[in-house]
């Protein structure tokens, strides 16, 4: 099990064959699903088959980007995941893009935001990124409070072009984002 990063309370650690249970378990909850694709579960089939062969793909990358398995360090439960990934084609946006997903039963626990300040931190000083970004639906007041809390900077709203139309998409999405020089002065 490779670790990539500990923070006081988690550690995140890549993905293995294993997890396929847990992030079918994650993305069986509408609630967790609803701002990605308006609640529909992903099935086991595409997760083994798919989203977890996706994220065991970026581990022989160079470069240091990927997903994280993201696991209670007193109880080894996983709680869901994190990844750290070279700019976004869809928006053109330069840098490291971080993105999270956790099971509902720990949101409010500050997990997310903890791991999103080592995450900028990692990418910042052993990466060489020279900036961080996430993006989130307008109306995800709870993910721009994570970003907000873990230091990024609001910088823009956009209108993309999602496959799946969610309530509150009409209202466009929003780009945070931190430089190596902002983080450096902060």
């Amino acid at each position: 099990m490779g670790v990539f990063l500990e923070t006081e309370r988690l550690r995140l650690r890549e993905f293995e064959s294993r997890d396929v249970a847990a992030l079918v378990e994650l993305d069986s909850d509408p609630v967790v699903m609803f701002h990605l694709n308006g609640g529909r579960a992903t099935g086991e089939e595409e997760i083994r088959d798919d989203v977890l062969p996706y994220m065991l793909s970026w581990y022989s990358r160079p470069g240091g980007f990927g997903y994280w398995a993201v696991e209670e360090k007193d109880s080894g439960r996983f709680v869901g995941w994190f990844h750290l990934r070279p700019g976004n084609r869809r928006t053109s946006s330069p840098g490291a893009e971080i993105g999270f997903r956790f099971r509902r039963d720990v949101w409010g626990r500050g997990y997310a935001t903890e791991g999103t300040r080592a995450l900028i931190d990692k990418a910042f000083t052993d990466l060489g990124v020279e900036r961080v970004f996430a993006e989130t639906m307008a109306v995800h007041t709870a993910s721009r409070r994570v970003m907000e809390k873990a230091g990024l900077r609001y910088l823009r709203t956009f209108h993309a072009d999602w496959p799946d139309k969610i309530p509150g998409d009409e209202q466009g999405d929003v780009e945070y984002a931190l430089t190596r020089d902002q983080w450096h002065h902060s």
